[in-house]
């Protein structure tokens, strides 16, 4: 048994000589979702979701792709040792992810929503460098107007647990969440604890995962704006991915593989790479128009920004001539309690104005309505200060 999907257990098997994963059923209340995922997986054909081999009767069963580097959420947040993985890699899986959902959504003549898009749900292969979409057991028509539950509560956008009618951009607030979440390698929404309608009931009344200071403006606002409480305002998943594409210019290595640390060499001595730990100021943001000065400032580590700034220090003489380049460091597993702060004052280095700029010019972003910020469409947004280096 490797996981548990929509509906019943994932086993590994061989078949043809190759792996592939086998799900079944574990019981009669389950068949409605098996149906489902057959139906739909069995009209999809794209790199960035998994494949459908064929379905057996006898047992009850999908068999499908093999992902051998196991789900996204695993990477991020499962047991000892997680691996190392740089901000290319982040952006490469929200842009994999993007692709594969706006392919969904894209579809012809009935488009898809995937409606439970999170990290357990995205798989792993080529070394931790290809992302794919997984459990299509809540999969729906998008012109169904769907008013049932599906989907998790730190990812699922308001007007589904609300019960109000949604459609494919209750996918696009789920991606604004993951984007959130591999950028910064923590769980959203884990300081709420408790059941999941608490969660719920903070999203309902605006809450959502703290803004990063210092990331750049770009990613930011795309971010935000996945975020809206207006589903209108959110950007379509085909904007996203043209958007993503032109940000991953400015983060190479993404078809590294991860890196797990070796925690012991042959001598005995600790043989892992290490990571500078740095913390990140973030600010907690809601739909109140709260000033930036009344914003509640907590720590938080943003372990796929680390060593930017020595990375930048070294570059400094290039930086006139290539602004636009920027790499940010690898990321690591450790909780915030265990990494160090910072130097007073130290801050993540990087001019991003000029790749702000031509993201304005070069993205399809769609006009906002009026007296609508293009950053977001919930609260007064923290003035993210410029990154220079200190």
């Amino acid at each position: 048994v490797v996981g548990r999907g929509a509906f019943g257990v994932v086993c590994k098997a061989k078949w043809r000589a190759k792996d592939v994963a086998i799900k079944q059923i574990e019981s009669e209340s389950e068949r409605k979702a098996f149906i489902v995922e057959l139906r739909q997986l069995s009209r999809v054909n794209h790199p960035n979701i998994v494949k459908l081999y064929g379905a057996c009767l006898n047992p009850v069963c999908l068999v499908m792709e093999y992902a051998e580097g196991g789900s996204l959420y695993n990477v991020l947040h499962g047991a000892e040792p997680l691996p190392y993985y740089t901000a290319a890699h982040a952006m490469s899986w929200c842009l994999q992810c993007s692709q594969g959902v706006a392919y969904l959504h894209s579809m012809q003549p009935k488009a898809l929503i995937h409606r439970d898009l999170k990290p357990p749900n995205l798989l792993l292969v080529a070394g931790g460098t290809v992302l794919k979409i997984c459990d299509f057991g809540t999969a729906c028509d998008i012109q169904t107007h769907m008013t049932n539950n599906k989907g998790s509560a730190a990812w699922m956008a308001p007007e589904v647990f609300e019960g109000s009618n949604y459609s494919e951009k209750c996918d696009v607030f789920s991606w604004g969440i993951i984007l959130w979440e591999v950028i910064t390698r923590r769980k959203p929404f884990d300081e709420i604890g408790g059941p999941a309608f608490r969660i719920m009931w903070a999203v309902h009344n605006g809450t959502r995962p703290p803004l990063i200071k210092n990331l750049p403006k770009p990613i930011e606002s795309l971010m935000t704006r996945c975020w809206s409480k207006d589903p209108s305002q959110r950007p379509s998943m085909e904007e996203i991915v043209k958007i993503m594409t032109h940000l991953m210019r400015y983060f190479p290595g993404a078809d590294e593989p991860l890196q797990y640390p070796c925690q012991y060499s042959d001598e005995g001595q600790s043989n892992s790479a290490t990571s500078t730990g740095s913390f990140m100021d973030i600010a907690s943001t809601n739909t109140s128009n709260k000033s930036d000065t009344n914003m509640e400032q907590v720590p938080a580590t943003n372990d796929t920004i680390k060593r930017l700034e020595s990375k930048l220090l070294k570059n400094q003489a290039k930086q006139q001539s290539e602004s636009g380049r920027l790499s940010l460091g690898a990321s690591r597993g450790s909780s915030v309690e265990s990494l160090p702060p910072t130097s007073e004052g130290k801050r993540m280095s990087a001019d991003m104005s000029e790749i702000e700029a031509r993201i304005i010019a070069t993205a399809a972003y769609s006009k906002p309505k009026r007296g609508h910020r293009k950053t977001a469409s919930f609260g007064n947004i923290l003035d993210v200060p410029e990154i220079v280096i200190s």
